[in-house]
C-alpha cells in the first residue's frame, strides 16, 4: 500500500476536523474581539455545519465530472480561503459567512479524499489505508480544545485560522503531486432538483438540531427547521425514485452490507459524538477544570486510537467484520457508561486509563465500520457512496449533541434550573445505551461481511488448504 496517499488526504482532513472544533475554546476571546456575544457567536458554528450539510451531497458528482484530485485541491483552497477571511473578519456577520465559506471547502474534503483513497486502494488493503485516514477524525476532536485553549490564552485567537495557511498550502501541494492523476469522467447533467432537496433536507435537519442544543435562537426554529429538512428528504426519495440518475441514489441501500454497515456506524455516532460535547463541559462545569486542563485529559484518548491503528488489520483478520463490530460497540458503550461514574474525588489516572481503553475501542469501530460500508462497492457507484456517508455522519452527531444537550437540559429542570454532576451522569448513561444499538444492524450481518477486505475467510480457506495438502 501506497502509504503517501492516505498521509496526505489525512492531513488535510485533520486540519478540517481540528478547526471545527478549535474554535469553541476560543469563542469567548473572538467574542469580545468582535463585540458580540458568544451565545450570538455560535451561528458561526451552525453557518459551519449547514454548508457541509449542503454541499456535502454534490461532492460526489464534481469528483466525477471534473476529477477527483482536482476537486480536493481546490477544496482545500476554498477551505484556506475562508481560513484567512475568519481571521481577518471585524463583525458578526463577516465571521458567520467566512465560516458558511470554509464549510463549503470542508464539505468536498471529506467525501473526495475518501473516494480518492477508495479509487487508489486494493480492496484488500483498504482496512489499513482507512486506519490511516481515520486518525484525523479520532484525534482533530480531542486536539482541538486544548489547542484553542492554548492559541486564545497565550497568543490570539486569529492564529486559530491561521496556522491554517502553511498547512493548507503544503496540502494543495501534495494533493497536485502525490495523489494519482484523473481527468474526471463522462457523466449526466447534475440533477438540480435532487440538489436543491437533499441539500435542505441535510441542512434543515442539521441546522434545526444545532438550534435546539445550542440557545442561538428560538427551539421554536429549530423544530421548525427540523421538521422542514425530514419533509424535504421524504420529497427527495420520491423524486430519487422518479429519476434515472438521483445525484444521490437511495438503490445503493439494496446492498445489504452497505446498508447495515451504515446504518450500525450512524448509530454509533449518535452517542460516540456526543461525548467530546459532553467530557469537556463536565470536567469544567462539574469538576472545575480549565479548559487546558480538560483537554489535556480527553487527549489520553486519542493515544488509545492510533495505537489501535496499529494493529486493526491483524485483528480483523483474526475476528472478521461481524465479531470485530459487535465487540467494538459493545466496548465503546461500556466506556461510555464508565464516564457517568467519574466524579472530583476520581483518580486522574483511573479517568485517563478509562478514557484510553475507549480510545482503542472507538477507533477499532471506526476503522472496521468505514472499511466494511465500502468493501462492496463498485467504482461506478463509489462517488455517491462516499457523499451519502458524509452525508449521513454529519446528521447522525447532530443528532448526539443535540441529544445530549437536550438530556442536560431536561435533567436540569429538575434541579431548579441548575446544572448539576449527576446531569451529566445520565446523560452518559442514555448516551451509552444509544450507542449500543449499533449492535443491531452488525447481528444481522453475514459472518463473512467483507472478507476480501478483511482476509479473515481468506486466512481459514489457506489453513485448510494447507492442511489438505499435509494430509
Amino acid at each position: 500500500m501506497n502509504r503517501r496517499i492516505p498521509l496526505v488526504l489525512a492531513v488535510a482532513l485533520f486540519m478540517e476536523q481540528m478547526d471545527s472544533t478549535v474554535i469553541a475554546t476560543a469563542l469567548p476571546a473572538i467574542a469580545a474581539d468582535i463585540d458580540t456575544s458568544p451565545i450570538s457567536l455560535k451561528l458561526a458554528l451552525t453557518a459551519y455545519l449547514v454548508s457541509l450539510a449542503i454541499f456535502i451531497p454534490i461532492s460526489g458528482w464534481m469528483a466525477d465530472r471534473f476529477g477527483s484530485r482536482r476537486i480536493f485541491a481546490i477544496a482545500i483552497g476554498v477551505f484556506l480561503v475562508g481560513s484567512i477571511a475568519c481571521a481577518v473578519s471585524g463583525s458578526l456577520l463577516e465571521f458567520v459567512l467566512s465560516r458558511f465559506l470554509q464549510g463549503m471547502g470542508g464539505a468536498m474534503m471529506t467525501p473526495v479524499g475518501r473516494l480518492v483513497l477508495l479509487r487508489s486502494t486494493k480492496k484488500s488493503e483498504l482496512v489499513n489505508a482507512m486506519a490511516w485516514l481515520t486518525i484525523p477524525a479520532l484525534v482533530g476532536p480531542l486536539a482541538g480544545p486544548p489547542v484553542g485553549g492554548f492559541l486564545a490564552t497565550y497568543l490570539s485567537w486569529h492564529w486559530i485560522f491561521l496556522i491554517n495557511i502553511p498547512i493548507g498550502l503544503a496540502g494543495i501541494v501534495f494533493a497536485l503531486t502525490v495523489l494519482p492523476s484523473d481527468d474526471g469522467r463522462k457523466t449526466d447533467r447534475v440533477d438540480w432538483t435532487g440538489f436543491i432537496l437533499s441539500g435542505a433536507a441535510a441542512s434543515g435537519v442539521v441546522f434545526g438540531l444545532s438550534v435546539i442544543s445550542l440557545p442561538v435562537l428560538p427551539p421554536v426554529w429549530g423544530l421548525a427547521a427540523t421538521a422542514g429538512g425530514i419533509a424535504c428528504f421524504i420529497a427527495y426519495l420520491g423524486h430519487a425514485r422518479r429519476h434515472p440518475r438521483p445525484l444521490l441514489d437511495p438503490k445503493l441501500f439494496a446492498n445489504r452490507t452497505f446498508a447495515l454497515s451504515l446504518t450500525g456506524a450512524n448509530l454509533f455516532r449518535i452517542g460516540a459524538g456526543a461525548v467530546p460535547f459532553l467530557l469537556p463541559l463536565m470536567l469544567q462545569l462539574g469538576f472545575g477544570m480549565s479548559a487546558f486542563q480538560s483537554g489535556l485529559i480527553t487527549f489520553v484518548s486519542a493515544a488509545g486510537a492510533i495505537l489501535m491503528k496499529f494493529i486493526i488489520q491483524r485483528v480483523l483478520r483474526f475476528g472478521g467484520f461481524r465479531r470485530t463490530l459487535l465487540i467494538a460497540a459493545g466496548g465503546s458503550a461500556l466506556s461510555i457508561a464508565a464516564n457517568g461514574f467519574f466524579t472530583p474525588s476520581t483518580p486522574i489516572v483511573l479517568i485517563m486509563a478509562v478514557l484510553f481503553a475507549g480510545g482503542l475501542v472507538r477507533s477499532m469501530f471506526f476503522t472496521s465500520a468505514n472499511a466494511l460500508t465500502f468493501a462492496e462497492i463498485s467504482d461506478a457507484t463509489a462517488a455517491q457512496a462516499s457523499a451519502i456517508t458524509s452525508a449521513m455522519q454529519q446528521v447522525s452527531i447532530a443528532i448526539g449533541v443535540a441529544l445530549a444537550g437536550g438530556i442536560l437540559d431536561v435533567v436540569s429542570s429538575f434541579n431548579g434550573g441548575k446544572l448539576t454532576l449527576d446531569a451529566f451522569h445520565i446523560a452518559f448513561f442514555l448516551i451509552a445505551a444509544i450507542t449500543a444499538l449499533a449492535l443491531i444492524p452488525f447481528l444481522a450481518l453475514p459472518a463473512n461481511a467483507g472478507e476480501v477486505v478483511s482476509g479473515h475467510d481468506l486466512k481459514r480457506a489457506g489453513a485448510r488448504a494447507a492442511s489438505s495438502v499435509r494430509d
